[in-house]
């Protein structure tokens, strides 16, 4: 790596997923030298761990615009711009070769286990701003070290912290006693051995988002194979609602394809689906199959398996000596947090946003991609990648560029907070689609993205 060697103080990029890849490529672009840490032994661990789900993105939205060009100058071609990649062919088309080209910019098997001022722990503000940061890495053989760096972009993901079966965010009693039936990733129903373990089987899939309505999917189509395939949906909300999405008003087509390919199987009868059931225990029965018991006394019993889609929540454990402003409720920056929150707000029309949103109490420290989510729903690539174009704008000193938006998402077709679902109509709030409270003042300039 071009800064180890010569002695640059680097900004460390943590995770080799899209957005952290793409971060590392617009600091390149910038003339700054990242080095990226990656836990794994590959670019796109996370990603090629659901290899077999097909994105509701095409791949003019899944490749940032500094990784293009970096990768078109070493004589890259992107895929056909329309077509929609696989888990698999998103790392094996873009993530690996932007990899390459990054080359020793990038060490794997390199593990973040702590970030910290140096000589300084949280509570200590005396000289705090003259101290670079210290990133603490565990390596693949154990050892730890500490590598300075100007700045750090958190790109880790949330991956590895899927949220439990349990409705109060903690882990259901006897969920953990039946993790063997238990599983929180989308199922690859197209490998036999997997789809051996599912079908005839009495299998429950909770959860609400994208990945839920993905499994539910697959699942149809395996009880229409096999016909004594049963299939129960839970669903903590009171009623169904737009859990569908919004169909073919859905800006990403595939997105609302997939929305009433589930819908449809629900119809069809090949779904039961069950609502207001948010799960407070699981036990076994004496045919040592699960029983899952509600918060209200209700049970779903004789349950061969359960897939938990309810998405996932950041591990904030490593950065507990840095100072972050953190929304109460959804863990995600406070300036990000009233444009992503779930329980007023879920129309798509996430709010552009760059570094003044991410920023926090410590300088030069930023969550970034589906971390800086927290628990939020629904994040798309594109909005990863205006990040990160934003963050190292102003590392580099350019505020100008930096606060200027360069990004338009694409819409649902669904406007309602998904924290009322289960309310009446009426008591809703029905104008979540306008301007959240607190960001009328932004000051934004929307271009369009970046080619």
């Amino acid at each position: 790596m071009k800064g180890a060697g010569m002695n640059v103080v680097p900004v460390v990029v943590v995770g080799a997923g899209p957005v952290g890849l793409a971060a590392a490529a617009e600091l390149v672009e910038r003339g700054l030298e990242p080095l990226v840490l990656e836990r794994d032994e590959r670019a796109g661990a996370a990603v090629a761990q659901w290899h077999h789900v097909r994105l509701f993105s095409r791949w003019s939205e899944l490749v940032a615009p500094a990784a293009r060009r970096l990768l078109e100058a070493a004589g890259w071609e992107q895929p056909r711009a329309d077509a929609y990649p696989t888990g698999a062919e998103w790392v094996e088309s873009y993530l690996a070769p932007l990899a390459r080209v990054l080359g020793d910019r990038i060490r794997f098997g390199a593990e973040v286990v702590g970030l910290a001022r140096r000589g300084r722990d949280r509570v200590v503000d005396a000289g705090r701003e003259s101290e670079p940061l210290t990133v603490h890495v565990r390596t693949g053989d154990g050892r730890q070290e500490r590598i300075t760096a100007r700045g750090v972009i958190d790109a880790s993901g949330t991956w590895t912290s899927p949220n439990p079966l349990g409705g109060e965010g903690l882990p259901a009693i006897g969920e953990a006693e039946a993790a063997d039936r238990i599983a929180y990733r989308v199922p690859d129903l197209t490998d036999p051995a997997t789809a051996v373990r599912y079908a005839g089987r009495h299998v429950v899939v909770a959860g609400s988002g994208h990945s839920a309505l993905t499994a539910l999917v697959a699942f149809a189509g395996l009880a229409e194979r096999d016909p004594s395939t049963r299939i129960t949906w839970l669903l903590r909300r009171g009623v169904v609602g737009a859990v569908f999405g919004g169909g073919e008003a859905d800006q990403l087509p595939a997105r609302g394809a997939l929305g009433l390919r589930a819908k449809a199987a629900v119809e069809a009868g090949h779904i039961h689906v069950v609502t207001g059931f948010r799960t407070e225990s699981v036990t076994r029965d004496e045919n040592d199959l699960l029983v899952l018991l509600s918060s209200e006394g209700r049970q779903v019993e004789a349950v061969d398996e359960v897939v938990v889609l309810a998405g996932f929540r950041p591990d904030l454990s490593w950065l507990s000596e840095v100072r972050l402003a953190l929304d109460a409720t959804l863990q995600a920056p406070v300036g990000l947090a009233p444009l992503i929150d779930p329980n007023v707000h879920s129309c798509g029309t996430v709010y552009p946003h760059g570094v003044k949103e991410l920023a926090h109490p410590e300088p030069n420290v930023f969550l970034a991609g589906m971390k800086s989510y927290g628990r939020a729903p629904t994040f798309l690539a594109l909005t990863g990648y205006e990040q990160v174009r934003s963050i190292a704008a102003a590392l580099a000193g350019d505020r100008e560029s930096a606060e200027r938006v360069e990004l338009v998402l694409p819409e649902t077709g669904v406007c309602g907070g998904s924290g009322v679902f289960d309310e009446p109509a009426a008591n809703r709030n029905s104008g979540c689609c306008g301007t959240p409270a607190g960001v009328q003042d932004l000051t934004l300039s929307v271009q369009g993205q970046r080619s």
